[in-house]
């Protein structure tokens, strides 16, 4: 699983694995086309991601920062 690079600024990035990928699309009961995009050539994941990876964005609450927030976009080209 690649991550992206540390900032203060720039929630967490993930590429799901083969595995995560299926067991999140398995348990969301969502398909791939479902997801909102993200472009690869976007500057946080350009490099680590390509069309068709899942990304997964963590970011911390407004209020509570020790919540974690998790996002799913699909990468298109």
């Amino acid at each position: 699983m690649a991550e992206s690079p540390e900032h203060i600024l720039i929630p967490v990035h993930e590429i799901l694995s083969g595995g995560e990928r299926e067991k999140f699309f398995s348990e969301s009961g969502l398909k791939p086309e479902q997801l909102p995009k993200i472009s690869a050539n976007d500057v946080i994941i350009k490099g680590m991601a390509e069309p068709g990876d899942v990304v997964r964005i963590i970011r911390k609450g407004d209020v509570d920062k020790k919540i974690e927030i998790r996002y799913y976009r699909l990468v298109i080209e």
